[in-house]
């Protein structure tokens, strides 16, 4: 079986685990689904990285040891995954007893071979970063993560020849156009190696200014580089060296793997590790895969600014899988995103609820209504269905393709084609003109049609949102099996996976509307020292003459207005005035909604128009049936007519 092995960073612990945090490890889940669905045998690795300065000074800030720290926030990350329903195979930690065993094999490997040699070196040293930078790597005298004044700092100490592999590496990676991806970071390294002749690494630190970390085998007085010893984990996680040779042994069957990091990572994965691991002459990784940063608000996270997402916090709010799917939908791969709660709202609301949450509410409410929530007999077809399967059988042809490029956005937006098209398939086929005209073998094969592609689009969403992918395959009849590249081809390639006559589910309810969050109110100024004459207020606006009072925005806002599609109509019982009609908004059953527009319009012809809805009403009866709504109209002069919309029922009008 082919293998797969893709890595996160192993992420830093002087702080709790935010939202970049989770995206990567989100990203790397995804890909081993995604992977997994291919028939490979799929490994995701991640971990902590627990060593260095830092490391000290937050444990010191904390009143603990350096061991107490790390044991502490590496159980946050280890216990956040399986909340955010990541499935990662290994966890590894820079303190692993095995791990600093193996960085130690590595470390005398490259001193026996004459790569790690002893000198002097003075250096603008940076805390934050844990490394030294050039002059010419400096901002404006600044180191350019942090925007701090390095340290100036001249000492002896263990250097690493990685200029020896500059040419190596540059070559490989004009020989292999994505070994770094997107391009644009491949570029960046190119300049790097173009950019004149590399400085060895400082690969060691005194004991004399640090002690935790892994000391050289070779010399007492030091301890290794957090980089040197951090980067290594992709291979000890494997359980190198021990099992070098062992064509068994997991390192054998998953090396090399694909790595995935955040731009600000790109030297040391990019450099770094590649240099390292010709020196020790180790297969270089397959690709490095470079992601930007999750602003919110336009604005990098920060712990000053207050402005640090809680992933945990923001999935149990707005829902685990839709917040799985608006990372891996809102970020193009390679460049910034925003996050707000705005935006996740919209795009839930826009893609699941929608979209996909009301193709599946309409499609199983109408056919529990006109086939016993049984799967219909496909009949003869017509043209709009051959293109509605092809539309379905290319945007998921286009979407295995584009995942397994990275471009996960433009993916997921291939397989949105089929969704939006099968909503305009019902608006266009009128399932309930064909039950009214008695069409029953017409509509049971526009009902299957629909049922058919459905299918396909939920099963390869499984990657993404494997909780909501796995309930709405059960919802049609086909619990989730055995994930492999055949079963995977069969879905692609073939139209039909129901069985005729099987019990599906009679609704759906997966992803609920998100109420768009509340603007926060501005902070007060502060008062001045000094009274200050209030400024003249100008005369509250009023409304002209003969028109109604103003109301407040949030009293429009208390309206919920949403398109609907009359699928039954027909004059009052007991009012000659009022029409009673059957209106689907999207929900598990239509709405009964009365209205009194008799005299200008004949029930029969408004079946399959779509109305504008007032749906926050409270239910009244009017001359004895029940109207929970209200159908919106336009008067001028002695003539009416209806306010309509061409969305898919159920959308909201904001």
């Amino acid at each position: 079986m082919k293998s797969y092995y893709i890595t996160t960073p192993i992420y830093y612990v002087n702080a709790r685990p935010h939202l970049g945090h989770a995206y990567s490890t989100i990203v790397a889940d995804t890909l081993k689904r995604f992977h997994r669905m291919l028939g490979e045998d799929a490994r995701m690795q991640t971990g902590t990285d627990e060593h260095g300065d830092k490391i000290v000074k937050a444990a010191d800030a904390a009143g603990q040891t350096p061991q107490e720290f790390v044991d502490g926030i590496s159980s946050l990350f280890r216990n956040l995954w399986p909340q955010l329903n990541i499935e990662n195979d290994g966890f590894i930690r820079t303190t692993d007893p095995e791990h600093k065993k193996a960085v130690q094999v590595l470390l005398q490997r490259l001193y026996d071979k004459g790569d790690i040699y002893y000198g002097e070196y003075g250096g603008h040293y940076c805390y934050g970063c844990e490394r030294f930078y050039t002059e010419k790597e400096l901002e404006d005298g600044l180191c350019p993560q942090h925007q701090t004044k390095p340290e100036y700092i001249s000492e002896k100490n263990y250097f690493f020849k990685m200029s020896k592999y500059q040419e190596q590496l540059k070559q490989h990676i004009l020989d292999n156009p994505d070994f770094i991806r997107p391009e644009r970071y491949r570029n960046e390294v190119l300049a790097m190696l173009e950019g004149g002749v590399l400085e060895d690494l400082c690969i060691s630190r005194p004991k004399s200014r640090l002690t935790w970390g892994i000391e050289l085998p070779f010399d007492k007085d030091y301890v290794s580089y957090v980089w040197f010893d951090a980067l290594a984990n992709y291979i000890t996680a494997l359980d190198w060296p021990n099992n070098e040779n062992d064509e068994a042994g997991k390192y054998q069957h998953y090396w090399p793997g694909e790595h995935l990091v955040a731009k600000d990572i790109l030297k040391p994965h990019g450099i770094f590790w590649p240099t390292m691991l010709m020196a020790a002459g180790i297969p270089l990784y397959k690709h490095l895969n470079v992601h930007g940063y999750w602003l919110v608000k336009d604005t990098k996270m920060s712990k000053s600014l207050g402005n640090v997402v809680d992933p945990l916090k923001a999935a149990e709010h707005f829902g685990l899988d839709a917040f799985r799917y608006f990372l891996i939908r809102e970020m193009n791969f390679g460049s910034d995103a925003s996050y707000s709660a705005e935006a996740i709202t919209t795009r839930v609301n826009a893609d699941l609820a929608n979209d996909l949450g009301n193709l599946f509410s309409r499609v199983l409410s109408m056919n529990a209504k006109y086939f016993g929530s049984k799967v219909p007999a496909l009949g003869e077809t017509f043209e709009a269905d051959d293109i509605l399967c092809e539309t379905t059988d290319n945007g998921a042809q286009n979407f295995v393709q584009l995942f397994g490029e990275m471009r996960f956005s433009q993916a997921l937006e291939a397989l949105w084609v089929p969704v939006r098209a099968m909503n305009k398939y019902v608006d266009e086929q009128a399932p309930w003109t064909l039950a009214k005209n008695g069409e029953t073998e017409r509509l049971g094969t526009v009902i299957r049609t629909l049922l058919e592609n459905m299918y396909k689009v939920c099963y390869l969403l499984w990657p993404i949102m494997p909780n909501s992918s796995a309930t709405m395959q059960a919802q049609l009849g086909r619990p989730q099996g055995e994930l492999s590249e055949a079963a995977l081809k069969d879905v692609i390639t073939y139209r039909m996976h129901l069985r005729t006559g099987l019990e599906i589910a009679s609704a759906s309810n997966l992803f609920p509307r998100l109420e768009m969050p509340k603007e926060e109110e501005a902070p007060k100024p502060k008062k001045e020292k000094k009274a200050k004459e209030a400024p003249k207020q100008e005369a509250p606006a009023t409304p002209a003459e003969g028109a109604k009072p103003f109301i407040e925005f949030a009293d429009f806002q208390k309206l919920d207005l949403r398109v609907g599609t009359i699928v039954a109509a027909e004059q009052h019982p007991n009012a000659d005035k009022l029409l009673r009609f059957d209106v689907d908004l999207g929900e598990e059953k239509p709405r009964q909604i009365c209205s009194g527009i008799a005299a200008h319009f004949k029930p029969e012809e408004l079946v399959g128009a779509k109305v504008v809805v007032v749906a926050n009403l409270p239910p009244r009866k009017l001359r004895g049936l029940e109207s929970q709504g209200m159908i919106l109209t336009a008067e001028f002069g002695d003539k009416l007519t209806l306010l309509t919309a061409d969305a898919p029922s159920g959308s909201t009008i904001a």
